[in-house]
Parts: structure tokens; C-alpha cells; sequence
């Protein structure tokens, strides 16, 4: 190991300074690429760089160093670094907040060191979730909270021909709040287990962008994922898991599903059940879309005295290079008739349910998505209940558990269509989330006031 000499902290970087030593931690590394200017090829890597008096730092290798030194620098060890030059850093590729990045070439000089335990494993400027709600869009933020769900691994090809894989994971923390995270390559292909039993997660360096009309992230190449984080929040969001926030309900900046439901709630106007109903009446060629305030009545779970099925195996293979699941219906043996395979299959719920507000109810099909949300279980935990001890009654005494118990916002679609060729007009619930509070006490306050204001006109 290198003794170490006079060593410069990173805070004190500038392109001032000529001559310069830095002893720091490998905090994040990237994966190798190549690259083509004009007629040459090369290539190049990442690092984030972390020093004893929190000075945080990133250096780019290029060609001969990258190809010496990519090996050499683990994640996770101490090196010293020198001769290198400084130059401003762009910040839109850059999740470190010093002004320089480092740029080693051939003359670089990277030796490890012995473990320096006053240097941090990571360094997060954690921002809680709820003030990601009202940050101007795009924006990079660390965040610090619970897996509340850990997605599954999805491979697909990009637009331009390069084979992907990603996970999509939901973090929550203490403000009640979650968001998706899309995680990338050798962070998403871990195992599932490691996201299983809600983990604390540190994730350093997430863009967070509007998407289908929420807000979602996704860590850069750049950024860091970290289990059990020694950082404060940590015990913080833990502590808040343990002591309820489990149980609470949490109001998510994400749009789940990737059929957009975002987007259709996002243009969604807000009525009740009464209003929903005139305006299927009256539908026309074009799909409505109505968000409705309101609280699970009933779910069919019987048919002609016979059990209602809840829920139906679905091929989970990814068709024609897209990003999605086939979602189709399997047979007994896990065969897909549309994808003409037998393949990944996963439990989805298929709910027919009966909302209930102050005016008026009525019965919608309710689909996987919003049905976990509204029966406050996920689709596989409904089927290993209803083959478990307690069978179908504990799973219908489960869900009866739900009737009446809290409100709920729901996205729902109306559309016309063609049956045995006749026309009518089909309603069906396509999002279901905890209701708002604050943001739907004051639409109720807004309509209080018109109200007032429209008697004191009638007075006059």
C-alpha cells in the first residue's frame, strides 16, 4: 500500500491549483465505453470520488488510463489520485455538487491505499420525498426511504438496437409519500430477494422527470444504490416504518402502470358517481375520463351461487421488443396463445367492484392495478390465501374487511363500444389511489365558496 503524503481535501480543488494529490474513497464507478471522434475510437469510465472531510468529487478516465485503471479502481476501496487536470463540470451529467470534475489520461497516477474509515461509504444530501412533489422538473436528487415494492426485471431492446434491463421499484419515506425508481443493468438484474422484506435504500444521483403525468425516477449510470445506509434518515424512515407507516396510506408521484394511467388521470375531470353516470349517457365517439371521489361498497365474489374467480395467471413475457409484459391469459400448463409459448406468468386481479358516494353507486370492472389498490393486496397474495389454510373464506373476509373503509380517488373511463351489435357505453375503473387529503379538502373548500358566493348573488 502507498504511504500517503500531504494529500489535498477535494473541496479545495480548482483549476488553480497545478499540482495536487487527493486520497479518497471509490464511491461509484460506471461501466467502460467506447466511443468514436471523427476517425478515432475511444474509450472511457466514470468515478465518484468521496475524501475524509466530505468533499465529493467526479473524474473521468479516458483511453490509455481507462484501459489501465478500470480493473484497478473497485468500488468501495481507497486510492490516491494524481496528476490529473481540472476542468468545469457539467452538471447535467454530473450528480456530485463540486464546481471541477477531474479528467485523467495516460500520465494519471492511481495507487490503493489502506481503508480509511473516516471516509463515508456514500455521501447522501437526501431530499425528502415530498419536496420532490414541487421541484421544477427535470431535477437530480439522493433520496432515503423503504421498498414498498421491488418490481420485477424486465430486458427489452431501445430504440436504437442496445439490449436493456431495468427494475422499477417504489420508495416511500416518513412524508407519506412514494415514487417509482428505475434502476439499470448490474443494480437491477440483484436478485429479488434483495428488494424483498421492504430494505432501506439510499439512491444517490436520481433524475427525476415528468412521466404519464406523475413524477418518476431513474438512476443515472453515475448514481449509487445503497442497502441500509449509515446516514440518519435511515434510522429515520425506518423507525417511521416499524411504528405504522406501514399501514398508512401513502400518496404516490408516480403514475403506476404502463398503460398510462397517469396520463388519463392527469386529464381526468373531478365529479361524483351521479355525474359520472349523465355523462355516459350522453357519450358520443370520444372516451371520457372522470375522477371520482368515493369508497368501495361491495365486490362481486359470487356468480349464479358459484365463486366469482378474483384473479387469472398472465403470460409476463415481453412482446415485439416493447418494454411490456404480453399480459395475456394462460392456460393450466403456463402457455400463452398469443405469444405461442409457454413462458414468466404472474397473478393479476380482474375485480368487479361497487363504489358508493353520496349520491349515487355503481358497479365497475376494476382492473389490476387500482383492484390491488382498492382490495389492499397485491393479486399473488389474494391467490396464496385462497389455496392456503383459510381458503376462499379468508380471502373473501379479507376484502369485505375493505367495504367502507377508506375513500378513494378513482380514474374512470367511459367509452362506447359494439356488443352483439349493439351500442353501449362501458365504464371501467383504470386508477385507484388513497384520496389526497389536503389537495381534495380544498377543491371541497372552492366549491363551498362558490356556493356562498352564488346564494349571495341570489339575496341580492
Amino acid at each position: 500500500m502507498a504511504v500517503v503524503e500531504q494529500c489535498l481535501p477535494i473541496s479545495e480543488i480548482s483549476s488553480y491549483i497545478q499540482r495536487w494529490t487527493i486520497r479518497a474513497r471509490v464511491t461509484s464507478k460506471s461501466v467502460l465505453r467506447t466511443f468514436s471522434k471523427g476517425t478515432r475510437d475511444g474509450k472511457v469510465f466514470h468515478v465518484h470520488l468521496l475524501d475524509a472531510h466530505g468533499g465529493e468529487i467526479r473524474a473521468s478516465f479516458f483511453n490509455e488510463a481507462a484501459g489501465k485503471h478500470f480493473d484497478q479502481l473497485q468500488q468501495g476501496k481507497c486510492y490516491t489520485f494524481t496528476r490529473g487536470s481540472v476542468r468545469i463540470a457539467n452538471q447535467q451529467f454530473n450528480a456530485c455538487k463540486h464546481r471541477y470534475e477531474l479528467v485523467f489520461d495516460k500520465l494519471a497516477q492511481v495507487e490503493e491505499v489502506d481503508d480509511d474509515k473516516q471516509i463515508e461509504e456514500v455521501k447522501l444530501s437526501v431530499v425528502d420525498i415530498r419536496a420532490v412533489e414541487s421541484r421544477a422538473l427535470p431535477c437530480s436528487v439522493d433520496l432515503c426511504g423503504i421498498v414498498t415494492n421491488g418490481g420485477s426485471l424486465l430486458s427489452f431492446t431501445s430504440k436504437d438496437g442496445k439490449d436493456l434491463v431495468k427494475r422499477d421499484i417504489t420508495v416511500a419515506d416518513d412524508t407519506a409519500r412514494s415514487i417509482i425508481v428505475t434502476i439499470w443493468g448490474d443494480r437491477a438484474k440483484q436478485e429479488d430477494k434483495a428488494f424483498e422484506g421492504n430494505p432501506v435504500v439510499g439512491l444517490k444521483g436520481v433524475l427525476v422527470k415528468e412521466w404519464n403525468g406523475g413524477r418518476s425516477g431513474s438512476l443515472s449510470e453515475s448514481g449509487v444504490l445503497v442497502f441500509k445506509p449509515a446516514v440518519g434518515e435511515a434510522e429515520r424512515v425506518q423507525r417511521w416504518w416499524s411504528e405504522g407507516g406501514s399501514t398508512q396510506s401513502l400518496t404516490p408521484l408516480s403514475a403506476a402502470g404502463g398503460g398510462g394511467a397517469g396520463v388519463r388521470r392527469a386529464g381526468a375531470k373531478l365529479v361524483d358517481l351521479a355525474d359520472m353516470r349523465r355523462t355516459a349517457e350522453r357519450l358520443l365517439d370520444q372516451p371520457e375520463l372522470c375522477s371520482v371521489v368515493c369508497r368501495l361498497a361491495l365486490v362481486q365474489l359470487q356468480k349464479r351461487g358459484e365463486p366469482q374467480p378474483l384473479t387469472y395467471v398472465a403470460c409476463q413475457e415481453l412482446r415485439d421488443g416493447k418494454p411490456l409484459p404480453c399480459n395475456r391469459r394462460v392456460d393450466s400448463s403456463g402457455y400463452c396463445a398469443s405469444c405461442n409459448r409457454a413462458g414468466k406468468s404472474a397473478a393479476r386481479f380482474n375485480l368487479r367492484c361497487r363504489f358508493a358516494d353520496h349520491c349515487d353507486n355503481a358497479w365497475l370492472t376494476t382492473f389490476h392495478e387500482a383492484a390491488q389498490e382498492v382490495a389492499g393486496i397485491t393479486a399473488e397474495q389474494a391467490q396464496k390465501m385462497e389455496q392456503g389454510e383459510g381458503g376462499r373464506e379468508a380471502l373473501e373476509a379479507a376484502i369485505m374487511g375493505k367495504y367502507f373503509n377508506r375513500p378513494l380517488q378513482l380514474t374512470l373511463r367511459a367509452k362506447a363500444e359494439v356488443y352483439n351489435g349493439e351500442s353501449r357505453t362501458s365504464v371501467t375503473c383504470i386508477d385507484a389511489r388513497p384520496v389526497p387529503r389536503g389537495q381534495h379538502g380544498r377543491h371541497m373548500l372552492k366549491e363551498i365558496r362558490e356556493h356562498v358566493a352564488a346564494i349571495s348573488d341570489l339575496s341580492q
